[in-house]
C-alpha cells in the first residue's frame, strides 16, 4: 500500500529536525529514501559503541586494584592461572537460548573446547559463543541481557 503524501511530509519534517542524514524505508511494494544536506551530527553514533571498546581501561583499572588493597594480591595470585574468555563482538549478552530456558553454563560447570557458553546478539543475529579452552567456569563477569563491547571479558575459566 505504501505511504500517503501526509505521512511522507511528516517523515521529511522528522528527518530534517532529527539531524539524521539519510533514512530509507522499504516495504514489499514501496521504497522511499530521504536524504538531507546537513552536516553529519549523529553519524558518530557508531563511535561511542567503538570508543567504549577501550575495555583495556577497565582491565587497567582492575590491575592497579590488587596493589591498592592487601587482600587483593592473594586474589590476583589466584586469578593469574585463570583464562579470560572475551566477547568477539559488540552486542547483547544472553546466558540462555531464550527466556525461561536454562543457562548454557553456570559457575562451577566444566566446559570443553567447542562448548556453547552464551549468545551475543548483534544486529538481530544471535551468535553462539563457543569455548576455545577446556576447564571450569570460575566467574561470569556479565549479567544476562547486558550490552557487551568487543574484547570485553565475559568469563573466567580455570584451565584443565
Amino acid at each position: 500500500m505504501g505511504m500517503d503524501i501526509k505521512q511522507i511530509q511528516d517523515l521529511i519534517k522528522f528527518v530534517s529536525k532529527s539531524g539524521v542524514n539519510e533514512v530509507s524505508i522499504e516495504e514489499q511494494d514501496f521504497k522511499i529514501t530521504i536524504k538531507t544536506n546537513q552536516e553529519p551530527t549523529y553519524v558518530t553514533a557508531t563511535v561511542p559503541t567503538v570508543a567504549p571498546v577501550a575495555a583495556p581501561p577497565v582491565a587497567q583499572a582492575a590491575a592497579p586494584a590488587p596493589v591498592a588493597t592487601p587482600a587483593a594480591p592473594a586474589a590476583a595470585n589466584n586469578d593469574a592461572n585463570l583464562i579470560t574468555i572475551k566477547s568477539p563482538m559488540i552486542g547483547t549478552f544472553y546466558r540462555s537460548a531464550g527466556p525461561g530456558k536454562p543457562s548454557f553454563i553456570n559457575v562451577g560447570d566444566d566446559i570443553n573446547t567447542g562448548s556453547v557458553l552464551c549468545i551475543v546478539e548483534a544486529m538481530k543475529l544471535f551468535n553462539e559463543i563457543e569455548s576455545e579452552v577446556s576447564g571450569k567456569i570460575v566467574k561470569i563477569l556479565v549479567d544476562d541481557a547486558q550490552p557487551v563491547e568487543f574484547d570485553q571479558p565475559l568469563f573466567l575459566v580455570e584451565p584443565k
